[in-house]
């Protein structure tokens, strides 16, 4: 089957309107074709109970990334499609819903694993803000991204929000700001600028942030991000032979 068709066929598996969807959907729908690769299940139907979606992205050159939806409710059809799509000594990173975790520790050694929270905007709750340090850019994946540069040196960005991905619905932002600038208010002001130019372009902004990551998370909630409800596993995994 080709891309096209599995795609299609994993079409009632993911909700292009669901903010909880929206990580996978861009993974499944929206990544580079040339750099995706789907294994649905079962094999060669026209409508799937499940899928894995094994993406080469730059956020690790040798791992690929790995997000799936799994059969409802069919813990032997899970086993066999990742079993089925990943051989055994596979080293991927995992992105995955929290639920699928007693599986995923069944099938493979968790080297590194944290769990995220996904938050989403409320539009009631943001308000633009006004900082004429922020300029826009373009980063080298042709996104935008949004920068205040360091008062002392010109050539050293501050802090920076940019995009994980984005869909016609929806888009990841991310935020970095230089240890020596923080608490001045300048992430909160470029992650503002991020949302404000995405809404523009009719989509509503996530975000990911650790369960442990309180300074990220209230930043989020300082511009209007509330949690979802849907909680991520980011974990560096091997899958392991299973005796």
């Amino acid at each position: 089957m080709s891309l096209t068709t599995k795609r299609q066929s994993i079409r009632s598996l993911l909700s292009e309107h669901d903010p909880a969807d929206a990580p996978a959907v861009y993974y499944a729908f929206y990544h580079p074709d040339a750099k995706t690769h789907l294994v649905t299940h079962p094999v060669g139907v026209n409508r799937a109970t499940g899928y894995l979606a094994i993406s080469r992205t730059g956020m690790d050159l040798f791992n690929p990334l790995v997000s799936m939806r799994l059969p409802d409710e069919d813990m032997d059809a899970g086993r066999e499609l990742i079993t089925r799509a990943l051989p055994v000594g596979s080293s991927v990173i995992l992105y995955v819903p929290a639920r699928y975790g007693p599986l995923l520790h069944v099938l493979f050694n968790i080297e590194v694993s944290e769990q995220y929270r996904l938050l989403v905007l409320d539009r009631k709750r943001f308000e633009p803000i006004i900082n004429v340090l922020v300029t826009q850019a373009t980063s080298p994946d042709g996104l935008p991204r949004f920068v205040i540069r360091s008062p002392q040196d010109q050539s050293k960005v501050a802090a920076a929000a940019g995009l994980n991905w984005q869909t016609p619905n929806f888009c990841e932002i991310s935020v970095s700001t230089s240890p020596g600038q923080r608490r001045q208010g300048w992430g909160r002001s470029v992650v503002a600028a991020m949302v404000q130019h995405q809404l523009q372009n009719g989509r509503t902004p996530e975000y990911v942030v650790g369960e442990q990551n309180e300074a990220s998370l209230q930043l989020a909630e300082r511009v209007g991000f509330i949690d979802s409800g849907e909680r991520l596993i980011f974990a560096h995994a091997t899958r392991k032979n299973q005796l």
